[in-house]
């Protein structure tokens, strides 16, 4: 008998079999009762999307969070310049006062001008270096990196770099594609990894530089985005039986996910391909192939909000299921730090106040996959989350894709 498991990669949703066994949790899983699924799973279950995965409490728990933004800062104010807009219009609209973005320096240049050269790769090297710290563990104990982007450095990707970085050369590493929803997908393929006993201790990054793919001519999207990298350090949970949970000897840190996609929405938010002919020289008239490039990010702005404040709400309701938790246990809400009207809308239609949700996205604008983590190494850091908080994370965007993840915070 076998199991799939999804993971989204390279904005494909690819399907890898893996053995039951692999994947037995402690606990039967969210909504199945006697083999069957249960009237409150259906009920919360999503109506307008492909289901990718929904799951109970897996062995890991988090134990180091980190984060790095580049040093260049763009206000408000700075875009008057660029774009047409103002500083009171885009903090109504979006909540977001600044952004940091990566500047492009030649090599040879900075290194004559004695100017480091920042990139995704050292923004997500860095955050994994701060989270490592953090977790006491040592580089060699890594087991697994995965680094969640959509615009690396290097097309093949930047795990295996940021890895190298670390020291980390008993890891095996790979990137993983799904845009905002990339660092929760990761967390939750990490604690995969994990849940099975396969590995003990993993680094997820979200690292996303959305500049380089910015129209910056266009004031509706030019204004959102920022960059930066966050990371989390995760590890084994060996025994999350009931009877050690209860003796409270191990408790596990993922309680429960849920994660969907749908491609029919895939025009709403995209950065697509866009070649140029180039012909080579084969015998006859030769063979024209196409010369790769991409064209500047694009978003439906209406179609996005409407898609994540129906959304959002019913995933991180379906995760709660899977935890065995409702919204009253929550003592933290983190979404990704897209829009604040979108957090607002979501926080109101839990019945959460603003006074529960982590937002820095005043500071920082919509880092992509950086956003979570960014936002948790904060709150982490100042004293705001504590040990043994729950928090229940949500991400959404291109693809489009969409997930929860409940975490207790160890």
């Amino acid at each position: 008998m076998k199991l799939t498991m999804a993971v989204a990669s390279w904005g494909l949703l690819v399907v890898a079999p893996m053995t039951v066994a692999a994947y037995v949790s402690p606990r039967a899983p969210f909504g199945v009762v006697g083999g069957k699924r249960s009237a409150s799973a259906s009920a919360s279950a999503s109506t307008s999307a492909l289901k990718m995965a929904t799951f109970g409490p897996m062995n890991c728990r988090p134990i180091g969070i980190g984060s790095a933004t580049p040093k260049t800062l763009i206000t408000n104010v700075d875009l008057e310049s660029v774009v047409e807009t103002s500083d009171e219009w885009i903090r109504s609209r979006t909540g977001i006062a600044q952004r940091r973005v990566l500047q492009h320096l030649d090599p040879t240049q900075a290194l004559e001008a004695g100017e480091e050269v920042e990139s995704l790769k050292s923004l997500g090297t860095q955050a994994a270096k701060n989270a490592l710290e953090m977790s006491g563990l040592d580089p060699l104990d890594i087991d697994l990196v995965i680094c969640a982007t959509s615009s690396p450095d290097d097309m093949f990707g930047d795990a295996t770099s940021i890895a190298a970085g670390l020291g980390a050369t008993n890891a095996f590493a790979y990137d993983l594609t799904a845009a905002c929803s990339g660092f929760l997908f990761g967390t939750v393929t990490a604690g995969q990894f994990l849940h099975c006993g396969s590995i003990k201790n993993a680094i997820v990054v979200g690292a996303d530089a959305l500049s380089r793919w910015v129209d910056w001519e266009d004031r509706n999207s030019c204004i959102l985005f920022g960059d930066g990298a966050g990371a989390m350090v995760l590890t084994n949970t060996p025994d999350t039986t009931e009877n050690s949970i209860t003796n409270g000897e191990c408790l596990p840190g993922i309680l429960g996910y849920a994660a969907h996609s749908n491609g029919k929405g895939y025009n709403d938010l995209k950065c697509a391909y866009e070649g140029t002919g180039q012909i080579v020289a084969t015998p006859g008239e030769g063979t024209t192939v196409s010369k790769g490039s991409y064209q500047r990010m694009s978003m439906n702005g209406r179609e996005v909000y409407k898609f994540a404040t129906r959304e959002v709400p019913t995933v991180l309701k379906e995760a709660l299921d899977a935890a065995g938790l409702t919204v009253d246990d929550v003592d933290w809400l983190l979404l990704h730090q897209a829009n604040i009207r979108i957090m607002e809308t979501v926080a109101n239609r839990l019945g959460m106040p603003m006074e529960k949700v982590i937002t820095n996205l005043s500071d920082y604008g919509n880092t992509s996959a950086a956003s979570i983590p960014l936002a948790l190494d904060e709150a982490v850091r100042k004293g705001q989350v504590k040990k043994g908080d729950i928090i229940a994370c949500a991400g959404f965007g291109a693809g489009l894709s969409w997930g929860s993840a409940i975490i207790r915070w160890d």
